[in-house]
C-alpha cells in the first residue's frame, strides 16, 4: 500500500469515526457551497433576465435624423438597426406625426408599423384589438373620449394642407379615407393623446415622402452593449443619431446593480459563516483527540505530520461539499429564476470547479486556527490528565 493510499485510508477512518460532527461540518460547507453556486448563477444570469423584464416596459433607444439636412427614411433606420447584434433588437417601431382631421377635429396621428410597435412596446393595454390590416385604427384614451368612438366605429379620417382649396360652396377637396377603430389604447401616459395607423395608411393620406420623424427601439444588452450601439451607429450611418431613453436604461442600470450587490453580500456572510461553523467542529474534533495528539507526538509524530492529517480531513469534506453544492446551487437557482423570472437558466459548467476550489479554501482557511490548536499541544500535559 503507497502512502498516499494508506494517508487517505486513515483520512476515511478519522472522519467515519466521528461522522457525527463531520456530518455537521460536511452540511455546513455544501450549504454554503450551495449558495454560492446558486448565487453566482444567478449574479450572471440577472442581466438577461432582468433585461428581458425590462423590455417589457417599453423602448430603450430611439433614432433621431443627426442634423435637419439629413432625412431618416427606413432605408437608413434599417441600416442602423443592422448595426445591433442579432438577438438583441427585440422590437423597432418607426413613426411619422401627421395632423389629420376626424369630425373635424384636429387629431395627431402616428403612423407606425404595428407589429414592431406591439414588439417595443408590450406594456401597451389595448381594450379591444391591434389594428393588423390596412384601414384599422388604434385610439388613444383621451382621443377616443373626446371623439365619442370605441371598438368597431367606423370614422372618416381627412387629411389637408394649406394647399387644400374649397370650392365656391367652401368643401375642402383633401385625401380622405374611411377607418374602423379597433381598439383604444391605454397607458396613462401621452401615448393616449394620439391616434395610431399603419404607416402606408399614412402615406396614403399624406403623401409618401418617406420621411420619418423618429424611431423607437427596444434592445436588449448591458449599458455597456447600449453605449457601444450608441457610439458605433454614427459612424456607420451618418445620417441616424441614436439616444438612449434614459428613464428606462437609468432604472435598470441601477436595479442591476444594486442586486448584483445584494447577491455578492449575501454569498460572502454565507461563505464567512460556513467558515465559522467548520472552524468550530473541526475545534472541538481538536479538543476530542487531545490525548491521541499527545501520544502521537510523545512517539515522535512531527507537527508537520499532525498539520496533513488534520488539513486533509477539512480539504476533503471541502471537496465533497462543494461538488454536493455545485449540483445543488444549480437547481437552487433553477427555482428562483422560474419562480421570478418564469425562465429557465442554463448551467454553467466553470462554475464547478469554482465551487469546489472555494469550498476547499474555505474550508482550508477555517481549519488553520484548530490545527495550530493542535499543533500546540503539549505530550507531556496530556498524558498526565491536564
Amino acid at each position: 500500500m503507497t502512502k498516499r493510499r494508506f494517508f487517505l485510508k486513515m483520512i476515511a477512518s478519522s472522519l467515519v469515526r466521528r461522522r457525527s460532527r463531520m456530518l455537521v461540518a460536511l452540511l455546513a460547507i455544501a450549504v454554503g457551497a450551495t449558495i454560492l453556486s446558486g448565487l453566482v448563477t444567478i449574479y450572471y444570469d440577472v442581466p438577461r433576465q432582468m433585461g428581458a423584464e425590462f423590455r417589457n416596459y417599453g423602448a430603450n433607444m430611439i433614432f433621431l435624423a443627426s442634423s435637419n439636412d439629413a432625412a431618416l427614411t427606413m432605408d437608413t433606420v434599417e441600416a442602423a438597426a443592422a448595426c445591433i447584434q442579432d438577438g438583441d433588437l427585440v422590437g423597432m417601431a418607426p413613426y411619422r406625426y401627421e395632423t389629420v382631421l376626424i369630425h373635424e377635429q384636429p387629431i395627431v396621428a402616428a403612423g407606425t408599423d404595428m407589429t414592431g410597435a406591439k414588439a417595443a412596446s408590450p406594456y401597451w393595454y389595448i381594450d379591444g384589438e391591434w389594428p393588423d390590416e390596412s384601414g384599422e385604427l388604434l385610439l388613444g384614451k383621451s382621443e377616443a373620449e373626446l371623439l365619442a368612438l370605441n371598438p368597431g366605429d367606423t370614422v372618416a379620417v381627412t387629411y389637408a394642407t394649406e394647399d387644400d382649396e374649397a370650392d365656391e360652396d367652401g368643401v375642402t377637396h383633401a385625401a380622405e379615407m374611411k377607418m374602423t377603430v379597433t381598439g383604444i389604447l391605454e397607458t396613462g401616459g401621452s401615448e393616449e393623446e394620439y391616434i395610431y395607423m399603419a404607416l402606408t395608411d399614412l402615406e396614403s393620406l399624406a403623401g409618401d415622402n418617406s420621411r420619418l420623424d423618429v424611431v423607437e427601439l427596444s434592445v436588449s444588452g448591458s449599458s455597456e452593449d447600449l453605449a457601444g450601439y450608441i457610439e458605433s451607429i454614427p459612424e456607420q450611418v451618418p445620417e441616424v443619431a441614436p439616444r438612449l431613453v434614459k428613464r428606462v436604461t437609468e432604472s435598470e442600470s441601477t436595479v442591476l446593480t444594486k442586486l448584483q450587490a445584494l447577491v455578492f453580500l449575501v454569498t460572502a456572510v454565507v461563505l464567512v459563516l460556513t467558515m465559522i461553523c467548520v472552524a468550530t467542529t473541526m475545534t472541538a474534533v481538536v479538543t476530542e483527540r487531545r490525548k491521541e495528539i499527545g501520544l502521537r507526538k510523545a512517539l515522535g509524530a512531527s507537527d508537520g505530520g499532525i498539520i496533513t492529517e488534520f488539513m486533509g480531513e477539512g480539504l476533503l469534506l471541502g471537496g465533497v461539499g462543494g461538488l454536493i453544492g455545485a449540483g445543488l446551487g444549480f437547481a437552487f437557482a433553477q427555482f428562483v429564476s422560474m419562480n421570478v423570472f418564469s425562465s429557465s437558466i442554463s448551467f454553467q459548467f466553470w462554475l464547478l470547479p469554482v465551487t469546489v476550489i472555494v469550498s476547499i479554501l474555505v474550508t482550508g482557511l477555517a481549519c488553520l486556527l484548530p490545527v495550530r490548536n493542535a499543533t500546540e499541544i503539549d505530550p507531556a500535559l496530556v498524558l498526565k490528565g491536564e
